[in-house]
C-alpha cells in the first residue's frame, strides 16, 4: 500500500510540473493539491506541517508578494500545497486525512480528472494514442485506482 501511495504522489508531482510546462489543458489540475494533501504520508505531512513547512510557506508568500515577476509559474501549485498543509485546521489535518472522508474526496477528484482527461482526449482509446498519452492516462487512472484500493482495504 505504501508503494502505491508513493507512486501516486510522484505522479501527482509529475502532473503538476507537466501542467505548467507543455501539457496545457482545461482540467482543474489545481485539484491535485487537495489530493496530495489527503494522500501525503504521515512523516512527510508532519514535516511540512511543522517548522520546516512554516519557513517554506513564509518564503513562498514573501516571493509571491514582493517579487511576483520572478516567482516561477511552476511553483504556484506546490507553494499552494505547502500553504494548505501549514494553515489547514486540525479537523482536516488530523481527522479527515486518516478517515473515509479524505478517501472519498480523493475518489471524487480522481473520477473527475479521469473523466475530463478521457473527454478531452476523445475517448479512452484516443487517450493512449496522443503524445504522452500512455503516461498521462496511466497516471490519471492511478489517481482513481488508489482511493478505490484504500476503500477495498478499509472494508476488508
Amino acid at each position: 500500500m505504501h508503494c502505491l501511495n508513493f507512486a501516486v504522489l510522484i505522479y501527482c508531482r509529475y502532473l503538476l510540473v507537466l501542467d505548467k510546462t507543455n501539457w496545457k489543458t482545461n482540467m482543474l489540475t489545481g485539484l491535485l493539491v487537495p489530493y496530495i494533501f489527503f494522500t501525503l504520508p504521515g512523516v512527510l505531512f508532519s514535516l511540512v506541517r511543522g517548522e520546516v513547512g512554516a519557513w517554506i510557506a513564509f518564503v513562498v508568500v514573501i516571493l509571491r508578494l514582493f517579487f511576483p515577476r520572478h516567482f516561477p509559474d511552476w511553483l504556484e501549485l506546490p507553494g499552494s500545497l505547502i500553504l494548505l498543509t501549514v494553515v489547514a485546521p486540525s479537523l482536516f489535518a488530523e481527522h479527515f486525512r486518516n478517515d473515509l472522508v479524505g478517501v472519498f474526496i480523493c475518489l471524487a477528484i480522481g473520477c473527475y480528472l479521469l473523466q475530463e482527461h478521457i473527454r478531452v482526449s476523445g475517448g479512452f482509446r484516443e487517450a493512449f494514442r496522443k503524445a504522452n498519452g500512455v503516461s498521462n492516462t496511466i497516471g490519471i487512472v492511478l489517481l482513481f485506482v488508489y482511493p478505490v484500493w484504500v476503500l477495498v482495504l478499509w472494508l476488508l
